[in-house]
């Protein structure tokens, strides 16, 4: 089984405007149009059985929006072959963090994305630390965007010493740094956080990081703690995969690609 841990797709009424914005704020060019056909297809080309959705939950009020809109879309892939999974959001600044983690657990939803550049607040706050205690507590998979954010290059709220201050005060279970543990910053990342009890994901890394410092991560982190993702739209998921291939032993492959994802999601 192929799975893609990092995906993004959009409302069909607002997809090409939603692009075309991200597009131009971070000067770069979507791989899809942001439709959920679009990934669905893409899927397909690259044989990719389950795709990650990761919302993201950008102001408190849109809690149940943004879940529901979750939940409806893992009942319609639910007995699809190629299907969607997504995971649920929560903003720092929630009214009532705990409540609506247990909503999300009660929806079904096995994890949150958080987002510390569009939802304005460091990694480290204590906000976040308490959120990711509780879902760890929860038993929810919590993957946070880690490093540089190329449409706030000037602001990092993801850094890997505050990843560093998080990982020692509250030592979060089944948390994955995307981004390969942090965009742009990746000899942090070799020396402060691989080796620890974290999962990283390879979304929006191949082309911009060295195959050496790939590699060495890879080799101090392990692969049993590495999860395939592309960051769709942003990256192909095909092309990614090629990437990989041509990187990787195979056993280390299969880990990557698939067996690491079935078992922190028990599917």
């Amino acid at each position: 089984m192929i799975i893609d841990f990092h995906t993004h797709i959009f409302p069909e009424k607002i997809a090409a405007r939603t692009i075309s914005k991200l597009e131009n704020k971070a000067n770069v060019k979507a791989f899809t149009d942001g439709r959920e056909d679009s990934l669905i297809a893409s899927m397909k080309e690259a044989e990719v059985e389950i795709s990650i959705v990761l919302p993201v939950v950008t102001k408190p009020e849109q809690f149940h929006t943004v879940n529901e809109f979750a939940v409806r879309l893992n009942e319609k892939y639910s007995e699809k072959a190629v299907r969607l999974l997504s995971f649920g959001g929560i903003h720092p600044d929630s009214p009532d963090y705990k409540r609506e983690l247990d909503t999300i657990k009660k929806m079904g939803l096995l994890g949150i994305k958080l987002h510390p550049d569009y939802q304005d607040t460091y990694f480290e706050d204590i906000k976040y630390m308490r959120i990711l205690d509780y879902a760890s507590e929860l038993g929810l998979v919590s993957v946070v965007h880690a490093g540089v954010d190329i449409g706030f290059p000037d602001n990092v709220r993801c850094t890997v010493k505050g990843i560093r201050k998080v990982l020692d005060e509250v030592a979060p279970e089944k948390l994955v740094l995307a981004h390969y543990g942090g965009f742009g910053m990746w000899d942090e990342v070799e020396e402060l956080v691989a080796g620890d009890n974290v999962y990283l994901d390879t979304a929006y890394t191949f082309g911009f990081i060295e195959d050496e410092t790939f590699l060495r991560i890879l080799r101090k982190h392990g692969a049993d703690k590495i999860l395939f993702a592309t960051d769709s739209p942003w990256s192909g998921q095909k092309e990614s995969l090629n990437y990989l291939k041509g990187l990787v032993a195979q056993e280390e492959l299969n880990k990557i690609v698939g067996q690491n994802a079935e078992k922190l999601l028990y599917i």
